[in-house]
């Protein structure tokens, strides 16, 4: 496993770590067990770095998280995320006492005395910049009850305006072969500032697999059927913001990045890992297999130049004029 800098921690995380949205729900059934043999497997494998949030599965996945790495907690990193318990527009949900109480109550489901990365969760920019709530990380991270404190932002405009901020550490963004805008200002701007960047949806909610078909159907709890056109949150978080059968059309257009890189997964999660600006790509799992087939990038061949411009060819020819939602 090869390891890179988290910004300027001074933590060194896995370069392939795991989210933890999918086996605290929304992504259809779940099976605490074969969720716990998964985490176990990763961690067999190297991982030390693990994302979730205080909404996944309310509280489920930061109290697995516990379970799987209890006595490991010096080795193994957590990030978690706050303010989507309350409602998101409200400057009271980022007021010291709102988010003092949900930072303990993190700390309590995931059994530790110190959160490595806390992070704003995808909140409103006009509440970004209000910045009262980074006044209230400081006091926090002064106490000693977190490490670090990083934002998930849903636009480059978010995340370059968090930039500016100097207590921000990571910034976590969705990424991936479908969208590719923070290319060209938020990586290169990123890394200047020694900003950690947390790759989600590096897999475009499963399309970048390659393996669905344009009829496929998912259960009512999945996002991926209640938020196929934004109807419950941001409609980028679900298929990289493109209607699903206008995905589907454009994966079966990429089938040529799994020559000699083994499938379309670990070749989607290699191109990402080819930019050096990238700390980690955090790909969801619910079982053992996924978290596997997942680690299989660690003995995928790069990118060459060539096919890295074929790639931002295809993004800005076919894809960008498809994605939907605040980018």
């Amino acid at each position: 496993m090869n390891l890179r800098p988290l910004g300027k921690t001074g933590l060194q995380v896995s370069e392939v770590s795991f989210g933890t949205w999918a086996i605290g729900g929304s992504w259809g059934q779940t099976n605490n067990a074969e969720s716990l043999r998964a985490l176990d497997r990763a961690m067999d494998e190297g991982v030390n770095f693990f994302d979730t949030a205080d909404v996944y599965g309310d509280g489920k996945s930061e109290r697995l998280l516990a379970r799987a790495t209890k006595g490991k907690e010096d080795k193994i990193h957590i990030a978690t995320k706050f303010c989507r318990q309350g409602d998101i527009h409200d400057p009271q949900t980022y007021s010291e006492q709102r988010v003092r109480q949900w930072c303990e109550d993190s700390l309590k489901r995931l059994e530790r005395e110190t959160i490595d990365l806390y992070q704003i969760h995808c909140a409103p920019f006009e509440i970004l910049k209000q910045g009262a709530v980074f006044e209230v990380l400081d006091k926090l991270q002064q106490e000693g009850k977190i490490r670090a404190y990083g934002v998930s932002v849903e636009t480059v405009e978010e995340g370059l305006f968090c930039l500016e901020k100097s207590g921000v550490q990571a910034l976590q963004i969705i990424f991936n072969i479908f969208r590719q805008k923070p290319i060209a200002e938020l990586l290169p701007r990123a890394a200047e500032r020694g900003v950690g960047l947390l790759v989600r949806l590096p897999l475009a909610s499963g399309l970048l697999t390659g393996k669905f078909k344009a009829d496929a159907s998912f259960e009512p709890e999945d996002h991926r059927s209640f938020n196929q056109n934004g109807e419950a949150f941001n409609v980028g978080e679900t298929f990289a913001g493109l209607p699903f059968a206008k995905g589907v059309e454009l994966a079966s257009q990429l089938g040529w990045i799994a020559e000699g890189r083994g499938n379309m997964t670990r070749a989607s999660l290699r191109w990402l890992l080819d930019f050096k600006e990238i700390t980690c790509v955090i790909p969801g799992f619910k079982n053992v297999r996924q978290v596997e087939d997942n680690l299989g990038v660690l003995a995928t061949k790069p990118f060459s130049a060539e096919e890295h411009e074929r790639l931002r060819a295809f993004y800005r020819e076919q894809v960008s004029e498809h994605i939907r939602g605040a980018y």
